[in-house]
């Protein structure tokens, strides 16, 4: 029976933390939002449905009689909607007035758990910044924009960093630094990476000890040590480690499942019988046939640099490099890159290129790639065209990094661009570029044309040799040579590495969560996938 007071007092434990609950009525919504508000836990919602240990369903009335009755003993009431589960253990309730009540007990489940951690990553993250200066702007910008601009993410790693490692010392232990992660992607949600497990990794990545977060602590501790080296140019990790889990020159099971497997000798018989071979259909057809036999030579360093020698016929009919990478990967992935590039990402790109600081180069390639919309050419004898310059732009929005021995360093957009695609005029001969090279490289893209912005015919070079390509496009052009990676199992130019892992994982979805990826990769897809 309740006391004149007015008031019933209930003891509420969550985990090893109590509180006091104080209601004015045995109402059971009511006592189940005071006591989750008291935690910081989701509220209950209408849907809820509040039921007994045996499933039968509990309403206020019944719950008045339950808490009015000191004789009821112990009850188990659960509440459960789609997204939310939570089981209480209320034993019978004495007033407010009586110092000896019973304690209500809520059990803390996975889910509840999880939401109670990540909000208080982000009170905790959102604490720190209202109260640091420029920690407001940055809040402020991002409600504005959505997004924030590489500035100020710089300020809040820098802010963050400084503050954890003033509380727990220059060497934060991993469930700190998770956790400010955590609350990073909580507070600011657009910056949530889709493509990894926790989605903050970009911050902090417990598994390889990087992340911005991670750099920064770096720096504070060599800083501490005197030993005032930055660690912020190191923005990618090599190809050798990358492609240990994933890339061109991984094994892979393929999509192609063969109607007739030929042995080695039927294989060694096609491969000769295509190489002199005037009928094209029978060439592609046994192309076709001597795929796997192939895809385990490309993988085999002995056997992989004589690859063109063993199939020439890629040098001369087109369509071989295209028809590989479908038998590995399927039509659907195949063309991922032509469906998404011109629809969804061209035009995000040029937008976020547009926040960067302006040089000369980059705002040639922002006219190239969008130009007036009076139709006005622009810069006809130099500039490439529309789509290839705003591929271009992705080198100025994710830095390419020269890997040296001891660690990567910045190099310019311009310089990366070389590696990339060769222009050539109309009536040069290709065998004469062809012998100018003096050492092998990595697959590039020989455009040619009356002018850079008018190229009407593509080979993927490799290895001083010329491929040509199926499309007239320069879109399709590097549609081709991204493939020709995987078909002939060539890693990426370590200048155009951290740009290539971006279009693998982001448009053509390729090993995704396996290869290791950058942060600035990981955050330049948050941005473009808003």
């Amino acid at each position: 029976m309740f006391k004149d007071c007015g008031k019933m007092l209930v003891k509420v434990r969550l985990g090893d933390v109590q509180k006091v609950v104080r209601i004015t009525e045995p109402n059971l919504s009511d006592f189940l939002n005071a006591a989750f508000a008291k935690f910081g836990v989701p509220a209950v919602t209408e849907d809820d449905k509040v039921v007994d240990s045996a499933g039968t369903e509990i309403d206020d009335d019944v719950f008045e009689e339950i808490v009015k009755d000191p004789s009821t003993g112990v009850l188990t009431i659960k509440y459960e909607t789609e997204s939310i589960s939570m089981v209480t253990s209320p034993k019978s309730q004495s007033s407010v007035c009586s110092s000896d009540s019973d304690t209500i007990i809520l059990e803390d489940t996975p889910t509840r758990k999880r939401q109670r951690l990540d909000s208080e990553a982000m009170q905790l993250v959102k604490s720190i910044l209202t109260k640091k200066s420029g920690g407001e702007y940055i809040i402020n910008e991002y409600n504005r924009t959505k997004s924030l601009t590489d500035e100020s993410r710089r300020k809040l790693v820098n802010i963050l960093a400084a503050e954890m490692t003033e509380k727990t010392g220059t060497s934060p232990s991993r469930q700190v630094k998770e956790m400010y992660a955590q609350g990073i992607v909580n507070l600011f949600p657009n910056l949530r990476d889709p493509f990894s497990k926790n989605g903050y990794e970009h911050f902090y990545d417990s598994n390889s000890s990087t992340g911005y977060l991670a750099w920064r602590i770096k720096t504070i501790q060599r800083c501490s040590a005197k030993e005032r080296r930055s660690s912020f140019g190191a923005l990618a990790e090599g190809p050798s480690d990358e492609d240990k889990s994933g890339g061109p020159t991984v094994g892979r099971v393929t999509q192609f499942i063969p109607e007739i497997v030929l042995s080695e000798d039927e294989c060694k018989e096609a491969m000769s019988l295509m190489k002199h071979s005037a009928d094209v259909d029978m060439v592609i057809k046994k192309m076709k046939l001597t795929f796997a036999h192939r895809h385990n030579m490309v993988l085999d360093p002995q056997q992989s640099s004589n690859i063109l020698s063993y199939f020439p016929r890629f040098k001369d009919i087109k369509g071989l490099v295209e028809q590989d990478f479908v038998l590995m990967f399927g039509e659907d992935v195949s063309g991922k890159f032509l469906e998404k590039w011109p629809t969804t990402f061209k035009k995000k790109i040029i937008q976020q290129c547009r926040k960067l600081p302006s040089i000369t180069e980059l705002e040639e390639l922002l006219m190239a790639a969008d130009p007036p919309e009076d139709g006005a050419e622009v810069n006809v004898d130099f500039g490439w065209d529309s789509d290839l310059s705003s591929i271009l732009l992705l080198l100025h929005l994710i830095p390419p990094t020269a890997l040296g021995r001891k660690r990567p360093g910045k190099v310019s957009a311009s310089r990366a661009e070389k590696h990339l695609v060769v222009f050539k005029k109309t009536g040069t001969s290709i065998q004469e570029h062809l012998d100018t090279i003096t050492t092998s490289t990595q697959p590039y893209l020989l455009a040619v044309g009356v002018r850079k912005n008018t190229t009407h015919q593509f080979f993927i070079i490799l290895d001083k040799n010329a491929i040509p390509c199926r499309s007239h496009s320069s879109l399709g052009g590097f549609d081709e040579l991204f493939k020709a990676h995987f078909v002939f199992a060539t890693s990426y130019h370590t200048m155009l590495h951290i740009m290539y892992l971006f279009i693998q994982t982001t448009l053509y979805n390729i090993d995704v969560g396996k290869v290791k990826e950058s942060p600035p990769v990981a955050e330049i897809r948050t941005r473009l996938l808003l």
